[in-house]
């Protein structure tokens, strides 16, 4: 059984979760950085019940086509306030001519081996968002668990050719629910 234990990547997962790849939509980031993208993003988060958040996104050049993303956030659950700040590197995938970001995570990964000992591994898995900018809001759409049932690709060419085939088919693969949106702030 495995357990993961991983700070969550553009978001605070509410109600439903991103879908976890192990393969990104490209095998190598070859968009170049969009100028557009970098800076420091403002957002609050609702999902309808009780629970809201609080957190910004820094996002800056780490080579000429990667990201470096630090998210900060607070969520507020009841009387709790819960700190939370992620480091993600990122990196775009134009779609049908639409901006996709692959944000990887490294995760750790506990499993019982079949002698019943735990493993302890690192691994990287990619999250996905289509992104929209417009004027000063950026607008994130997280590819959602439920888009399919499977979980795990041969190659980032497969897993790019699955999420195409579904928006061919004008399938929703993204949570209704839980969109984010930032507005851009100078940083304090």
């Amino acid at each position: 059984m495995k357990h993961f234990f991983w700070l969550l990547p553009l978001t605070i997962i509410l109600s439903a979760c991103p879908f976890e790849s192990n393969k990104p939509l490209d095998a190598s980031p070859t968009q170049a950085i969009d100028t557009s993208l970098t800076g420091y993003w403002y957002g609050i988060v609702k999902d309808g019940s009780d629970f809201f958040g609080i957190e910004a996104l820094d996002i800056k050049p780490k080579t000429d086509s990667l990201y470096a993303i630090i998210r900060y956030g607070k969520s507020i659950k009841g009387d709790m306030i819960l700190p939370d700040t992620a480091y993600f590197t990122g990196f775009l995938t134009y779609l049908n001519g639409a901006p996709f970001m692959n944000v990887m995570a490294d995760v750790v990964v506990t499993e019982r081996d079949k002698k019943g000992k735990i493993q302890v591994k690192n691994q990287t898995v990619y999250y996905i968002g289509h992104i929209k900018m417009q004027n000063d809001t950026l607008s994130v759409k997280m590819i959602t668990e439920d888009f399919t049932k499977r979980k795990f690709y041969k190659s980032p060419e497969e897993f790019k050719q699955t999420v195409v085939g579904y928006l061919h088919e004008n399938k929703n693969i993204f949570d209704d629910q839980y969109q984010l949106s930032y507005k851009r702030i100078k940083k304090q």
